[in-house]
């Protein structure tokens, strides 16, 4: 990234991998039947907060616990996983649902498992971010790491639970993929139950 435009560079750069991901999941899941306009829904969610967010929040953490040493990247580290990741993921699937009801399902069901599966990825990606990035260059860098983690998010709102396994499960078979999780089963009887009334 361009040192001279920080700013510009990290959150344009984040928000065009981060859509990338959701580009990658339907080129492999659904390439007959592209949606373009899910794309452009996660690219603008990406750039207007998450690259926004991740660009100040870097550097807040940085001033508040500036340095390499093995304590303050543990602090840096233990403040990212529990604020700003769950915050980052919540607001990954709200900024896109169009129904409150469905927001708050998604948000109960799936969020933890998210969470969990989080822990197995983000904590070492960025211990490495903390440790070997530049702070100009750590946004973008996270938007590296974010690419893969779009490409599990994308797969997790449209075909999984946000567990492991069942992208796991996605990967040796995308095409033939068809399980229905515990997420959307019970979504689809919640949904039928307030129809009914």
């Amino acid at each position: 990234c361009n040192p001279r435009f920080p700013w510009l560079a990290n959150v344009t750069l984040y928000g065009c991998l981060f859509a990338g991901g959701d580009l990658v999941h339907q080129l492999i899941a659904q390439k007959e039947h592209m949606d373009w306009k899910h794309t452009r829904n996660v690219a603008i969610v990406a750039i207007s907060f998450q690259g926004n967010f991740n660009y100040f929040w870097l550097r807040a953490l940085e001033r508040r616990f500036p340095g390499k040493s093995a304590g303050m990247v543990f602090r840096k580290l233990l403040l990212d996983q529990s604020f700003a990741s769950p915050l980052a993921t919540s607001v990954f699937y709200t900024g896109k649902m169009g129904s409150f009801h469905f927001i708050h399902m998604e948000t109960l069901i799936v969020s933890c498992f998210l969470f969990q599966t989080g822990l197995m990825y983000w904590p070492f990606m960025q211990f490495l971010n903390f440790v070997l990035m530049p702070l100009y260059m750590r946004t973008a860098f996270m938007g590296c790491c974010a690419f893969l983690w779009a490409t599990f998010l994308c797969f997790s709102r449209q075909n999984g639970d946000g567990t492991a396994g069942v992208a796991f499960a996605f990967i040796m078979d995308p095409r033939s993929f068809g399980v229905k999780t515990c997420y959307y089963i019970y979504f689809e009887y919640t949904v039928s139950q307030g129809q009914g009334h």
